[in-house]
């Protein structure tokens, strides 16, 4: 729950890159950190990339490698110019004092730095997100402490991480937890199974309004879904956002795309066919 600032939107491949770093941290390191990158907006930070930055740990004592850390954002900065500092993470449930010390080197890399932890221990049963901001706390000129106090997270994701989130999705129905890739038929085959089901269900919120409508005096013995103006707005620019094209035309269209993506698909093959044929060849 946020109770100041900007809301905090994380990328899948973040969370991805987090939990590969804590898979592979050192024998007997009880955590990991890293560096946060993206944008920030006014009233939002979005999170697009990190990594991991090397640390000792201890009871008494903590030392973060801050050259490599300066180094590493050096030649993302290469990359993508547009990323940012904007704050640090660290794997775990709580925030410790060894945190605090952390966060003020972070501060003078960026104007109030955004602390992300992340639950890969599965503590509370499932892995929880949770950002925060830090604000000082104490009576001027005299002990000053830190408060870290939370934001709202959310998730967003490019059209080409959704691919690989669905993917990682259908792996959880699977004894082995293992999926391969899809053929670029069966996805389009799959991609309009979809869009069936999702045409099968306005149809049917439709139909229930409609119905109410011509009985509006049994609509609290009905049970039916109720008008909504907004979704009839989303639903007229949906539709006014369909070509006018006849089904003839339309089937003609798509024909002669596949027809394209076939012969894309052979000369591909084809050439692969070739190449390996050469290399045989040149072996003998």
């Amino acid at each position: 729950m946020s109770v100041y600032g900007p809301a905090v939107k994380i990328h899948p491949v973040v969370l991805a890159s987090i939990g590969d770093s804590y898979e592979r941290r050192n024998e007997g390191a009880s955590r990991v950190i890293g560096t946060l990158l993206g944008t920030i907006e006014k009233h939002s930070v979005e999170i697009t990339n990190c990594f991991s930055v090397p640390h000792n740990e201890s009871e008494d004592e903590v030392a973060v490698d801050m050259e490599f850390a300066k180094n590493m954002y050096e030649l993302h900065k290469r990359v993508s110019p547009s990323e940012v500092i904007i704050g640090w993470y660290a794997t775990g449930f709580d925030i410790t004092e060894h945190s605090v010390l952390i966060h003020e080197y972070y501060s003078r890399e960026a104007t109030n730095p955004i602390h992300l932890t992340v639950d890969t221990a599965l503590q509370s049963g499932k892995m929880n997100i949770r950002a925060y901001v830090s604000a000082q706390m104490g009576v001027p000129g005299k002990t000053v402490g830190v408060m870290f106090t939370p934001l709202s997270v959310k998730y967003i994701y490019y059209d080409t991480e959704r691919i690989g989130v669905d993917l990682l999705q259908r792996t959880r129905v699977t004894p082995s937890r293992t999926k391969g890739l899809t053929s670029d038929l069966s996805q389009v085959g799959s991609s309009a199974s979809r869009v069936q089901d999702m045409l099968a269900t306005v149809l049917t919120y439709i139909e229930d309004i409609l119905l109410l409508s011509q009985v509006v005096d049994m609509l609290p013995q009905s049970g039916k879904a109720t008008a909504d103006n907004s979704v009839g707005r989303f639903l007229m620019d949906l539709v006014n956002k369909v070509p006018t094209i006849s089904a003839e035309d339309f089937e003609t269209m798509l024909n002669s795309n596949i027809n394209d993506l076939l012969m894309v698909t052979y000369l591909s093959n084809l050439t692969q066919a070739q190449i390996a044929l050469n290399e045989k060849l040149v072996l003998l």
